[in-house]
């Protein structure tokens, strides 16, 4: 890790236009009681009839009072995690992080993510303000019928999804990353004392659960959309978390262009594309993302999405389910489901 910015961005492959842009933020900042407090309110939010957050709330100025002070005598240890599984859609680790922890990762989150959002593409959607999957399936919709030329010509897609996506970021690339663009050290060294409380196996991994870690995935895959959109100079690319996709009319193009993709993010980033996850075909036959099926003039939920969608309908009737779910479906060809959805909530609501 002792390569200098400039060597480290040009290994990278990524054009140096817009990267010397620095963090000036002070580790005081981040540390200050001030933030702590706001970021207190915003990590409560929703959380209230927690019994670990209520314990903590008790004592929450002696609380914030004693992270405060661990931090600014560089006493603050990161503690361990909890881990459960859940299943949404497929079976998933969650690793929990205490309250401390967890209120620290509020505080990093809420001073870092302002520079570095403004640096993304627009064309990354997951995880940002104002951003989201239905900004990102109505965008791909767009780019659909602009690569198609308003359904006159074959609009192709080439589909990739990272393999163990979370589990594979390799920390000591992702803290090179962060120590060319943040000025001061000991927000660094923070920023390295969150990434290694966790690893999947040694020097990998982010844990799934921690606010700080959908921000550092964005900030790690920057580096390939940068690639991708200055290098490749691909304009008709989404991402979404570890799913993309390219479009184009011309398929070749899309051939070319994979081993490009594969060797970047596997020599500069140290991941792999997921091997039965690689699709080339039209918008005409359907293509599956973001848990839609999108054809040239409409979309309709897969049909892993229905199945789950009704089977937490059946499980748990709840208010706040139904409208999710009836909201996320007003933005396909969903009306027939929809109808079943309301008809399967009212049936099992009734019991």
């Amino acid at each position: 890790m002792g390569r200098s910015e400039e060597e480290f961005v040009s290994g990278m492959g990524v054009k140096t236009i817009g990267l010397r842009k620095k963090l000036l933020l002070s580790f005081e900042e981040v540390a200050s009681v001030e933030n702590l407090c706001e970021a207190w309110q915003e990590f409560i939010a929703g959380k209230r009839n927690k019994k670990d957050v209520q314990e903590f709330e008790l004592r929450l100025e002696d609380e914030i009072a004693a992270l405060h002070q661990d931090l600014i005598s560089g006493e603050y240890r990161h503690g361990t995690y909890q881990e459960f599984s859940i299943n949404d859609p497929k079976p998933r680790l969650i690793h929990k992080a205490s309250v401390r922890d967890r209120l620290l990762h509020h505080a990093i989150h809420r001073k870092l993510y302002p520079f570095f959002a403004v640096k993304f593409i627009a064309d990354s959607f997951s995880c940002q303000r104002g951003k989201g999957l239905h900004r990102a399936l109505r965008r791909f919709y767009l780019m659909a019928r602009k690569a198609g030329k308003n359904h006159t010509v074959t609009c192709w897609v080439l589909k990739c999804d990272i393999r163990k996506f979370f589990a594979s970021i390799d920390q000591a690339i992702l803290l090179v990353i962060l120590q060319r663009q943040v000025t001061d050290g000991r927000i660094v060294d923070l920023l390295s004392q969150v990434i290694r409380s966790f690893q999947t196996q040694p020097g990998k991994g982010l844990p799934l659960g921690n606010l700080t870690s959908q921000l550092l995935a964005n900030i790690y895959l920057d580096v390939f959309d940068q690639f991708v959109k200055h290098d490749l100079r691909w304009g008709s690319y989404i991402r979404y978390a570890d799913d993309f996709v390219f479009l184009s009319a011309d398929v070749s193009s899309l051939e070319r262009l994979l081993p490009r993709v594969r060797k970047f993010l596997a020599v500069r980033l140290s991941l792999q594309l997921h091997p039965s996850k690689v699709i080339i075909k039209t918008v005409a036959s359907g293509v599956d993302f973001l848990g839609w099926v999108h054809f040239a003039d409409h979309a309709v939920p897969r049909t892993k999405t229905r199945r789950r969608m009704l089977k937490r309908i059946r499980a748990s009737p709840r208010d706040e389910t139904i409208r999710s779910y009836l909201g996320m479906l007003r933005h396909g060809d969903a009306f027939g489901f929809s109808d079943r959805l309301k008809n399967e909530f009212w049936l099992h609501r009734s019991r």
